[in-house]
């Protein structure tokens, strides 16, 4: 099994995804563990100091001004841990929760938090085991971290609360614990802290919500060229030169996809035909505009998410020179902005893949196509009902784009009054991002069959491909009304697991 190594130095997307969806294990650099135990020392030094240091010493957020005894300090980081995990509602998805884990290791191993190596050892133990704490949808706010929800994951090491086993089964987490030989972790001095302290949940969504939607666009591109294809639009909208003269990146690699796809078609370029046109519609003719635009907020927000990657992020640190400072680290705001900015591009990606289906299904706007593409219009309704569920979808990406991180609600005694919503934010990303494959599955499944009812015509080598292999998925082509959510099922996986870019990037090539 793949083994990634943290380091004092911060993790890459990759090692991201490879814990938290392959399962991969994780091992602890020796740069880490003598890092770790390095600020351990600069900590335990502080704590036998009389002066009060933050969260060594001292209560925490508006509680930070009573200084703790130190027979009460070991009590006072079980009761930050016990007392923050004050989650409610659904159970949040195990891979967002191993992302969650690792990227809190992550932050341990940087040596800027003042953990000891056996606490970092125990939370790799865990990830290992495939230990995963029950962590509930809300209870975080995006600022002083994702605070509940780490909190589920440090009760979980201290043996207390509820984990899911390797086998899926919840049970208490001390009983997992002991099943796998793990020893439960006795806190020490900012050690509760320091599991709580970090943006791990959103940034870890973030993480996987980009890999998600990198396969999205470019399926996207696959659509909304089988469906200008299925319009028997002009692909000379697609021409590098009418690109480079507004040279946006993502625009000229999704133009670039599409003429990839739509080599050697012999249905494009018809728009002078039976009914002249002397241009496409916009959702036709201006796609590489829209899933361009969409590609370069992404491109912005991998920044984001590998600055992130590459921080320790926990208040207070432990610094190079010894000093244990404050600081506004864990605030969500730089992940939230963009989790909230991918939401929006992926509501409009979906409005325009839903524009071009309705075009497919519509008798006065298809070039010939019969109404709703059915076998017998009257009789049969065809895909008349699909595309209402694609604007049901569509509708609520739209409402899923309104910015969490435009709110604020103050906390903890307005010692914590401005917050980001930055997991709130990543929470209805998921959403988004699955809304958005249905949606383009619907798009993929009018524009094949419309495609096949162009008799006389060839399509594309590529489209071909994709026609065959989503007619093999289970997917079926023209014919009489039948019964339609098994075939939008299919759909929708074959997309989601990547087969759609498959099929067509055996023909291409890698698109871009």
């Amino acid at each position: 099994m793949h083994t990634v190594v943290v380091g004092t130095s911060g993790v890459t997307a990759s090692d991201v995804l490879a814990v938290a969806r392959a399962g991969a294990r994780v091992e602890l650099s020796e740069e880490a563990v003598a890092a770790l135990a390095a600020a351990r020392e600069i900590v335990d030094a502080l704590a036998a100091k009389p002066d009060p240091v933050y969260g060594v010493s001292t209560g925490f957020g508006a509680l930070a001004t009573r200084h703790i005894s130190p027979e009460l300090r070991a009590q006072l980081q079980r009761n930050i841990v016990r007392s923050h995990a004050a989650g409610m509602g659904p159970r949040v998805e195990r891979e967002v929760v191993r992302a969650l884990m690792f990227l809190r290791l992550k932050t341990v191993c940087s040596g800027r938090t003042g953990v000891r190596p056996e606490v970092a050892q125990t939370m790799a133990d865990l990830l290992n085991a495939g230990i995963t704490p029950v962590v509930h949808e809300y209870g975080s706010l995006g600022c002083s971290g994702d605070l509940a929800p780490l909190s589920h994951c440090a009760l979980a090491l201290m043996g207390e609360g509820d984990a899911e086993g390797p086998d899926g089964a919840v049970r208490p987490a001390g009983e997992l614990l002991a099943a796998h030989g793990i020893q439960p972790v006795e806190l020490r001095e900012k050690e509760g802290l320091a599991l709580l302290n970090g943006t791990d949940g959103m940034l870890g969504m973030l993480v996987m919500a980009l890999a998600d939607l990198d396969t999205l666009y470019r399926s996207a591109d696959i659509t909304a060229a089988l469906s200008m294809e299925a319009l028997l639009g002009t692909d000379r909208v697609l021409a590098p030169e009418l690109h480079a003269i507004r040279p946006h990146p993502g625009q000229a690699a999704s133009a670039a996809n599409m003429l990839a796809v739509l080599k050697g078609s012999g249905l494009t370029g018809h728009h002078q035909d039976d009914a002249p046109r002397v241009q496409d519609a916009y959702s036709v003719r201006c796609a590489p505009q829209v899933a361009g635009a969409g590609r370069d907020t992404m491109a912005h927000a991998r920044l984001v998410a590998d600055r992130e990657l590459a921080s320790a992020v926990d208040n207070p640190v432990v610094l190079p020179d010894g000093r244990v400072e404050s600081n506004g680290n864990f605030h969500g705001a730089p992940v939230a902005y963009v989790l909230d900015f991918l939401a929006i591009a992926a509501a409009d990606l979906g409005s325009i893949a839903e524009r071009r289906t309705d075009r497919l299904l519509d008798k006065n706007r298809s070039h010939g196509l019969p109404p709703f593409l059915a076998d017998d219009a009257g009789v049969d309704s065809g895909l008349m009902i699909a595309q209402y569920t694609q604007a049901a979808l569509v509708s609520e990406l739209k409402r899923l784009a309104v910015p969490a991180s435009a709110d604020s609600i103050p906390s903890s005694a307005m010692q914590e009054d401005h917050v980001s919503m930055g997991w709130s934010a990543a929470r209805k990303l998921r959403t988004a991002v699955d809304n958005l494959t249905r949606v383009l599955a619907v798009e993929l499944y009018a524009a094949t069959r419309a495609v096949e009812l162009r008799e006389g015509l060839t399509p594309a080598p590529a489209t071909r491909a994709v026609i065959d292999a989503v007619r093999e998925a289970g997917v079926q082509g023209p014919g009489p009304d039948r019964f339609l959510a098994p075939d939008l099922a299919a759909a929708d996986a074959f997309v989601r697991d990547g087969r759609l870019l498959a099929a067509v990037e055996t023909v291409t090539g890698p698109l871009r």
